[in-house]
């Protein structure tokens, strides 16, 4: 079965981006199930580091926000931080992912192995570098 394709819609355009589900099986399910029941609709990207990366998926909209339930780090070596990367932003500890993902801008190879990457966006890499911080996830939707 191919993977399937998350498409944010959101008030800059639309990213597209493949789910790796085969070599991130939870952190995929995860992200699925919170697209599915609405969860990042209306959400804000309430981080942006020009060249690195913007993250969103917090509904307290500040980065300390979550989606009540956490998943453990999971790392698959062929998934890296390569440009267009997707994968889940936690805090120091390791088994703390929730429902806050991040997009890399450029290359961020410095976070393999630390960090779980569970896709790669296949379009819509523009738009990604043109987010600003508070800009708006209109819609989130799995196909």
């Amino acid at each position: 079965m191919p993977n399937r394709t998350a498409i944010l819609e959101t008030v800059k355009g639309t990213i597209k981006f493949e789910l790796k589900e085969t070599e991130a099986p939870i952190t995929t399910k995860n992200f699925i199930d919170l697209a599915n029941k609405g969860f990042y609709n209306g959400l804000i990207f309430h981080r942006v580091e020009p060249g690195f990366v913007i993250q969103g998926g917090d509904p307290k909209g500040n980065g300390t926000g979550g989606s009540g339930k956490t998943i453990p780090l999971e790392i698959a070596p062929t998934l890296t931080h390569k440009k267009g990367a997707v994968g889940m932003a936690r805090s120091q500890d390791p088994n703390s992912a929730s429902s806050q993902f991040y997009i890399c801008i450029e290359d961020a190879k410095f976070l393999d192995k630390n960090y779980a990457v569970f896709g790669q966006v296949t379009e819509g890499q523009n738009v990604v570098s043109n987010i600003r911080k508070g800009d708006k996830i209109l819609k989130v939707t799995i196909q």
